[in-house]
């Protein structure tokens, strides 16, 4: 199956949905190239990156678990479809 580089972009706002986000991630690990985390303690949030190589469908699947968590917004970047 054909497989796509995206970038999520992550920002927690509450604390409280960090393990069920870490779940998630680790339920995903086959499909994630690398992972940073940076705390910014100034505005009270974490931004986390996530690099994928995966999948449309994974990566779908993976973001919308994602979406449904409370206190958590994410943002997909995608690699261009080569032609």
């Amino acid at each position: 199956m054909e497989t796509r580089i995206a970038v999520i972009g992550i920002v927690v706002e509450k604390e409280e949905s960090v393990e069920l986000l870490n779940d998630i991630l680790h339920d995903y690990r086959h499909a994630i190239i690398g992972r940073m985390g940076i705390p910014y303690p100034k505005k009270g949030v974490c931004i986390i990156s996530i690099a994928v190589d995966a999948p449309q469908t994974t990566i779908s699947a993976l973001t919308g678990k994602i979406g449904k968590l409370k206190g958590i917004s994410s943002k997909t970047a995608y690699q261009g479809v080569n032609v």
